[in-house]
């Protein structure tokens, strides 16, 4: 009996030693609220590029204005796509939107969520040009896309966070339509990293040998400022599909 009573106790203390663990993780561990910077992140030189209340830092390519059609909605920049052009690509009053400032050698961290069958991207190292239409023909463009609907995604080199039509995003970790992605975009130099939810999936460098050869194969080879750039720009695509953006943040590496 005594033995039955002490194996009790044992069992009892090792329970309330666990809970307290658990009680005290979660307390270390507080839920960070969108669109916010923690203190660790504020030292570490983080800033926000989108203040989860307005598009203020934001315009459309080429113009100083931004469409009505990028939206707000608890702490969320989307794309309302009840407006779309007649031919699907793009929506009136929307269009692709660009950071006021230009940026080189940084680390930028986006969270995304895209419709179903939707396509959209990041697109970097923007040059703006009034004879250029698009700002994805001068910057590589990180791609959003449902890899599950969308017919683009027949193409491994267009499926999420590939380098599109040049770099294969392996191995593939995008969630479902409709839940949060996370991307990291790391920029140094000519070396670009692509990470999503965790993991790297892509890593080049631009002006390479290899890089070089991609280009006469794919969409790029009639854009010759595509590339060129170190500093640029920072793009959200409107390609007439609906987007959603959060927790948009860089930091000067």
């Amino acid at each position: 009996m005594l033995n039955r009573f002490l194996s009790l106790c044992v069992i009892l203390a090792a329970f309330a030693v666990g809970t307290a663990f658990v009680l005290k993780k979660e307390k270390a561990a507080p839920e960070v609220a969108p669109n916010t910077l923690t203190a660790a992140e504020k030292a570490a030189g983080w800033i926000l590029l989108f203040d989860g209340k307005t598009t203020k830092g934001w315009r459309n390519y080429n113009k100083q204005t931004i469409g009505e059609r990028w939206k707000i909605a608890d702490g969320v920049l989307y794309l309302d796509v009840s407006n779309k052009n007649a031919d699907g690509f793009q929506v009136g009053g929307g269009g692709d939107i660009i950071t006021e400032a230009e940026y080189e050698n940084y680390e930028l961290r986006i969270e995304w969520k895209i419709a179903k069958c939707g396509n959209s991207g990041i697109i970097y190292h923007i040059h703006e040009d009034p004879s250029i239409r698009y700002p994805w023909q001068t910057g590589p463009e990180l791609q959003l896309i449902d890899n599950d609907c969308h017919p683009d995604a027949k193409f491994e080199n267009r499926r999420a966070c590939s380098l599109y039509d040049m770099y294969v995003a392996t191995p593939q970790t995008a969630k479902p339509v409709g839940e949060w992605n996370k991307v990291r975009l790391i920029c140094k130099g000519d070396m670009v990293e692509h990470w999503l939810n965790g993991k790297k999936v892509v890593s080049t460098t631009m002006g390479s040998a290899e890089w070089n050869a991609l280009i006469p194969k794919s969409k790029w080879k009639d854009h010759p400022k595509f590339g060129t750039f170190r500093k640029g720009h920072i793009g959200l695509q409107d390609h007439g599909d609906g987007i959603s953006f959060r927790n948009i943040k860089l930091r000067k590496l």
